[in-house]
């Protein structure tokens, strides 16, 4: 249920952090994770999918190509055994190995009851960083990055607001992508 805005956003933010180097980690959702994802694709960047269910099992399955892209460029990564069927107890602790794979936890959307808000929760715990994308008030995709924002996430608005909080070196400037439709196809 990602927004358009949304979708361009983690689009933009997955082609700028892999532009500077760094490596776009993401879950494999459809709409804000497979943005970020086609992203880092897009300027032949790394990225990593951890997925809840076993390696051969594609779920969400409109992502069957850009799973088998990762494959190709980056990496996909499970704790889940082969034939592992996609159960909602499975995807906390799929949040906790994205947020132990990294430095930083960006939210460009999340509701109240957003499995971002877990990988966020994880982030903290794990002394990593959390961005949240400030969003329109009253629009329930914007809810949990204002509540993040509240609690003393760091706004996020463009890629160097990430570089600067990890102090790491500006190489690259990407510009705002725009993409209609599903992005990377």
């Amino acid at each position: 249920r990602a927004s358009h805005f949304g979708s361009r956003f983690a689009l933009t933010l997955g082609s700028g952090l892999a532009a500077n180097g760094l490596v776009t980690v993401s879950g494999l959702a459809a709409g804000i994770d497979a943005a970020a994802h086609w992203g880092a694709l897009e300027v032949d960047g790394p990225t990593v999918a951890v997925i809840a269910t076993g390696l051969d099992i594609h779920y969400p399955r409109s992502n069957i190509a850009l799973q088998e892209r990762i494959i190709q460029q980056g990496c996909v990564v499970t704790e889940s055994p082969l034939g592992t069927q996609p159960s909602a107890f499975l995807f906390p602790p799929r949040n906790r190995i994205i947020s132990g794979l990294c430095r930083g936890v960006a939210v460009v959307e999340a509701g109240l009851r957003s499995g971002s808000l877990i990988t966020a929760r994880m982030a903290l715990e794990q002394n990593r960083e959390v961005f949240a994308v400030p969003g329109r008030a009253g629009d329930p995709r914007s809810q949990g990055c204002n509540q993040l924002l509240r609690q003393g996430a760091a706004q996020l608005e463009t890629i160097q607001d990430v570089l600067e909080a990890i102090n790491w070196p500006y190489l690259k400037k990407i510009d705002y992508i725009s993409a209609e439709g599903n992005p990377g196809q």
